[in-house]
């Protein structure tokens, strides 16, 4: 929206002198750090990076304004939000160096990917490179922030209420998980403001290829959503824009889109060069928000002398800050395996596994009952996905009755949006609540992979420790009642590859309780498979899977497996027992072929996929020789497979035979054909069969 040339120099008067020095200082460190990495390209673009020049000023006005119990996502030519809040050069360097004392990341993530935590400073929790996935997680801070505010958790900030800035490249808002963001936060009037930076570029790619409209238009579909467009290179209209809608957000409570028409004057990144590509850098010049923000200083009252003044010693703190950091030490080959994974206080199975006089209860009953448990005891706990609310209780029934008990707040239903689901815990996570979320069938946590991978599997690693990402994704999978090709699938050797993710994927409802239980209080991502085909034993052979209810202190530790059945000694000592090690509705086909093989079988249930119980695995090996593996996959490139690699490199000379594995038949997708179906997946008489061609080995 063009502003009338009266309001704007009415505008201009209203910023105090002292505002219009700090932001000239600031934006002439930023320019000079853009002149030194180029000056110095040799060394600074070892690792990528990239700066905000052209985009200083509304990036300032942002990051002045912000307060410490504000969250905020900047993006990675941020640099001017991160001075902006106080941060110096030096530690801006020490990233950008990949040095080991970087404050964001001890030097495992790029320049202006920041992580902080600092209490006098706003929040920055994780966020990759991938562009436009912040909008998910920054959206789930302010979802976090609007459920602590309604359930009485919130701290009182007497009046100044915490808000969320998510900043994005008008290109990244073309990405579909930046629309799931845009639905939920209109859809819950949620805390958020959107700083949206037009540059008028992709990499290469200009906007008249990749965009039919900027997000003013584009922003009109999204009902509640207020818009203000401004010119991004005045810093006084960005300051009063920017100072206009925080205020706003934090008595109100409700999004707003700030989108800021910029140049880039910079390079894309220190790897992708300017003068490759563009044919605008004369007129993109003409817009430098520097030359504009030196007569807005002087139309304050600050001398020519002065402003020089400044600049010089910009450039001496930038220059000092650069030796300096060229001279810090780098981190260590110990520092490497540090913050994996947070540390889980959950390290021995506790509680009560069988209380006396206690019925047995169908396995979807006992991962309701650790639900409602859990948010009886803790109010950080809330459950959201689809279909999950009142109405419904879950399409396999394991919410039921938690809406009723819990309130809507606490318990509610998604749009079909796997990518929010899972990304926004991100969010809920660093702001100290507990989510459980569900994805409907494992056939569809494909959406929600990227946020799983990109966002909370290395939130805790990239963040050098600050910010550890505690969910739990609860996942109905497996082959069950002619569910077809998209009810059906298996997904593990997916999911297990996601490396900071926990796994779990238990046969029992006793294991699922305890599971449950455990993940809660793990401070990592953990993903439940739930096998469909389970919850209620009504499969023949799936009894076993209805157990009576542990106590509700009962936790199992990940990494633990369970012996399901034992091998008698005496088959064990004439060399006539084999090990069967598997998961999920593996057991079941296990023991039905180990009928036929009275006393000759030990079955090893490994309940949780990663972290591996190991020990277990390798044990069972080196006491019966013989080792079967049992999956509902196929066996190609899997991770059952993987598996035998490991127990073939570890206990070589223990195998008396080759490993066995036995899983489905490998094929595109599941059929919907129940006979099709019968013969895709494994059973007890295909378990048998294999079993019996590897004792008379």
């Amino acid at each position: 929206m063009a502003i009338a040339k009266e309001e704007k120099e009415k505008r201009k008067t209203t910023l105090s002198k002292d505002i219009v020095q700090q932001a000239f200082q600031l934006m002439s460190t930023a320019k000079a750090l853009t002149e030194l990495y180029e000056a110095n390209k040799e060394i600074t673009a070892k690792y990528v990076h990239a700066t905000s020049r052209g985009h200083e000023a509304i990036q300032l006005a942002m990051g002045m304004q912000l307060k410490p119990q504000d969250f905020v996502f900047p993006y990675y030519r941020d640099d001017s939000i991160l001075l902006g809040i106080g941060m110096t050069p030096f530690q801006l360097m020490l990233q950008l160096l990949a040095k080991k004392n970087d404050p964001f990341s001890g030097g495992r993530t790029y320049y202006s990917h920041p992580s902080l935590r600092d209490d006098d400073k706003p929040k920055i929790p994780h966020q990759s490179s991938a562009t436009g996935m912040q909008a998910i997680p920054a959206t789930g801070v302010a979802m976090g922030l609007q459920y602590k505010e309604k359930e009485g958790l919130a701290e009182d900030y007497k009046g100044e209420n915490p808000v969320v800035v998510c900043s994005l490249g008008d290109a990244s808002c073309t990405e579909g998980e930046v629309s799931e963001a845009f639905q939920m936060a209109v859809l819950k009037k949620l805390p958020i403001i959107y700083l949206v930076q037009d540059n008028d570029w992709d990499i290469s790619a200009s906007a008249e290829e990749t965009r039919a409209q900027d997000i003013t238009h584009f922003a009109k579909g999204f009902k509640g959503m207020d818009v203000r467009t401004i010119d991004g290179t005045e810093f006084d209209t960005a300051y009063e824009t920017v100072a206009e809608v925080i205020e706003i957000v934090r008595k109100e409570r409700r999004p707003f889109i700030i989108h800021a028409k910029v140049p880039l004057l910079n390079h894309h990144t220190s790897g992708v060069r300017k003068e490759w590509y563009r044919d605008d850098l004369e007129e993109a010049a003409k817009r430098d928000p520097f030359p504009k923000l030196k007569a807005l200083a002087e139309k304050s009252g600050i001398q020519k002398f002065e402003l020089l003044a400044i600049e010089g010693k910009a450039k001496e703190l930038v220059e000092k800050d650069y030796q300096a950091a060229l001279k810090e030490e780098d981190p260590s080959p110990e520092d490497l395996m540090t913050h994996c994974f947070a540390p889980t206080p959950i390290t021995e199975e506790k509680g009560v596994r069988e209380p006396a006089g206690k019925e047995k209860t169908v396995m979807v009953d006992s991962a309701l009952f650790a639900v409602r448990e859990l948010m009886s005891k803790h109010k950080e706990c809330l459950l959201y996905g689809q279909d999950v609310g009142g109405r419904l209780g879950g399409v396999f029934r394991e919410a039921a009755t938690l809406a009723q008990q819990f309130g809507v707040n606490r318990v509610f239903n998604t749009p079909i949006q796997e990518a929010f689901i899972v990304g926004s815990t991100v969010g809920m996570a660093a702001v100290g609540l507990r989510p459980i979320v569900e994805v409907q069938f494992a056939d569809y946590i494909w959406p929600g992979l990227n946020q799983l991978f990109t966002e909370l599997s290395r939130s805790y690693y990239l963040s050098d420790g600050k910010w550890p990402a505690s969910m739990i994704l609860r996942v109905p999978i497996g082959a069950y009642g002619s569910g077809g090709p998209y009810h059906s699938s298996s997904v593990e050797s997916v999911v297990t590859n996601i490396r900071g993710v926990k796994v779990a994927y238990p046969s029992t409802g006793a294991d699922l309780k305890g599971l449950l239980k455990s993940a809660y209080y793990d401070p990592n991502p953990v993903v439940i498979f739930e096998h469909k085909g389970l919850y209620w034993s009504k499969i023949k052979g799936t009894e076993g899977a209805k157990t009576v209810e542990p106590d509700d202190e009962y936790v199992i530790p990940f990494g633990k497996a369970r012996t399901v059945i034992e091998a008698d000694d005496d088959k064990i000592n004439n060399g006539e027992s084999a090990a069967i090690i598997t998961y999920g509705r593996g057991v079941y086909w296990s023991l039905e072929a180990a009928k036929q093989f009275k006393g000759q079988v030990e079955i090893i249930d490994l309940r949780t996929l990663n972290p591996l119980d190991e020990a277990a695995m390798y044990a069972a090996t080196k006491k019966h020789n013989k080792v079967m593996l049992v999956t509902e996959e196929s066996i190609e490139n899997s991770f059952t497979l993987g598996l035998a690699a490991r127990i073939q490199k570890n206990c070589f000379r223990d195998l008396d035979a080759p490993i066995e594995i036995v899983g489905s038949i490998d094929t595109p997708a599941i059929p919907l054909n129940a006979t099709l179906e019968a013969t895709l997946l494994p059973n007890g008489d295909k378990v048998a069969a294999a079993l019996k061609q590897l004792l008379n080995y």
